[in-house]
């Protein structure tokens, strides 16, 4: 958090590991240089990516969120299911196969459908597509509806062993699971096995009246559990929701380059704008040591493999090659779902979703094309683009970037893409903490989400659900309830005409 001069620290050791130019303090006058570029197109690059002071029209190239991927055909229900527009003909080859693995449905073992079983034993879903409807964002249970299939809850204690304390330090464990029933509330099960329990959510009302006299309802969330099948869970548990974040966009938050994120991070807030963002740093499988997170709610994985890997046995509990536990999330409390047939096919593989399986669906979710803006030169929209900017939302939702020159897939290289993230850590306030810490998050720190395709939200998913627990009905909620770092901002929007707040409304559903 603020005044963590040991984050400071460790920026600058990753910096300098990875070979960036690498001032840890806001009062150093160099930037943070990238280790991609010459210094003509460092300087280009500034350029392109600095913060406008105009807002009468649009930006060259403003409705192309995703770069030359952006997808331009289609702002309907399957709007985020396309692959990206510069895709090659392999590349969407395998696009498709890895679309039919993440709609796979998985079954029970053992089974008579060859290499679709090893599902759980328990588990939150039977499949990716079950999480993220069309790609898009899940929901919370409705209080009329039991299938919390797009919302779940994470579960962890404190560290109380030197050896628990240990892991943490390494960044190899980002908790400690509660030792009964595991990383993951598990609301599933395979017949013949109980589900741990289910999820139970309220609301209770809180009004917040507006310049003008208008007056808005937030709904702040409660969460427990019930009917427990495997006994009571520590008295130290602490509970965390998560709903689904949409697919979009994720190979192209991928290559953004290291050091654009890092020379935004500002976590003794040097520069005194009231605003610290962090970086995330993680162990990651795939690099085989510790890298910058930029995915989940807390930026808790660094790369869509890892991400991918941990959904496969988390979420669905099927073993791949990153994460071969064919029990997924039972815990040894749990003897009974140990004991339970797995889904390998020994002349496929050790695994119940052997290679190519996970490299594929990692391949589907990092192209899955960004749809293009609407309206970016409507007067009103420019006018709320003026407001989004002058209420300072643009300190954490930055707004584009150039991607990497060296980023692993050809068609993400170099292009100015359009996510309104910085991908940092910040403090929402404790009206949105969960008072649960992950790996270098504490409980009120999140991920600043992406915001291209936010306003598609409806059409594609169907509700306007938002924040990491959907607790916002619509997006003005979801502003009011920003705290922390971000309540100046907020204020600032509560205090706006009408007129300039429906503006913002109407420019955040243009992205």
């Amino acid at each position: 958090m603020k005044g963590s001069r040991i984050l400071s620290a460790s920026v600058g050791f990753v910096l300098f590991s990875l070979g960036f130019c690498a001032p840890t303090s806001a009062q150093d006058a160099a930037p943070i240089l990238r280790n991609d570029l010459t210094a003509k197109d460092q300087a280009r690059v500034s350029a392109v990516t600095r913060a406008t002071e105009i807002f009468s029209d649009a930006e060259k190239y403003e409705n192309m969120s995703g770069g030359a991927g952006t997808l331009q055909s289609d702002t309907g229900r399957n709007a985020f299911s396309h692959f990206s527009e510069n895709l090659d003909f392999a590349g969407q080859e395998q696009f498709n196969l890895g679309n039919g693995l993440f709609r796979k449905i998985w079954v029970s073992s053992p089974s008579s459908t060859n290499a679709s079983d090893g599902l759980g034993p328990i588990y939150n879903a039977r499949s990716c597509q079950r999480c993220h409807l069309k790609d898009g964002r899940g929901h919370p249970p409705d209080i009329s509806d039991t299938d919390a299939s797009t919302m779940f809850l994470r579960l962890s204690v404190p560290a109380r062993t030197e050896a628990e304390q240990q892991a943490l330090a390494s960044k190899k464990m980002l908790r400690i699971p509660e030792p009964t029933y595991g990383g993951q509330f598990q609301d599933f099960a395979v017949p013949g096995l109980d589900a741990e329990g289910q999820m139970v959510v309220t609301y209770e009302e809180r009004p917040v009246t507006l310049n003008g006299g208008q007056v808005v309802s937030l709904r702040a969330p409660t969460y427990s559990v019930k009917d427990l099948a495997y006994g009571p869970m520590d008295p130290d548990v602490m509970l965390s929701p998560r709903v689904a974040p949409p697919m979009i966009g994720l190979g192209l938050l991928e290559a953004i380059a290291p050091a654009d994120i890092l020379s935004q991070a500002d976590p003794d807030d040097l520069n005194g704008d009231g605003i610290s963002g962090r970086p995330s740093m993680v162990w990651d499988p795939v690099a085989d040591g510790i890298a910058l997170g930029r995915f989940g709610w807390k930026a808790s994985k660094a790369s869509l493999k890892a991400q991918a890997a941990d959904a496969f046995a988390g979420d669905i509990g099927i073993s791949t090659p990153m994460v071969p536990n064919h029990w997924g999330d039972c815990t040894e409390a749990q003897s009974a779902c140990r004991q339970m047939a797995t889904g390998v096919q020994v002349n496929l593989g050790d695994t119940e979703a052997p290679d190519p399986i996970l490299g594929l669906v990692e391949h589907y979710s990092r192209n899955l094309a960004v749809p293009a803006r609407r309206d970016v030169a409507d007067p009103t929209v420019l006018r709320g683009k003026k407001v989004f900017y002058e209420s300072g939302c643009v300190a954490c939702h930055t707004p584009k970037y150039v991607t990497s020159r060296n980023a692993d897939q050809p068609e993400h290289r170099f292009q100015l893409i359009w996510p309104y993230t910085d991908l940092l850590l910040h403090d929402m306030g404790e009206g949105l903490s969960d008072h649960r810490p992950v790996g270098d998050a504490q409980g009120q720190e999140w991920r600043t989400p992406p915001l291209w395709g936010i306003g598609l939200t409806e059409v594609v998913s169907g509700h306007t659900f938002f924040l990491h627990d959907g607790r916002a009905r619509n997006l003005l909620e979801a502003i009011l309830w920003h705290g922390g770092e971000a309540q100046a901002a907020r204020d600032k929007v509560v205090e706006l005409s009408l007129e300039d707040r429906n503006a913002l409304i109407q420019f955040l559903e243009s992205l």
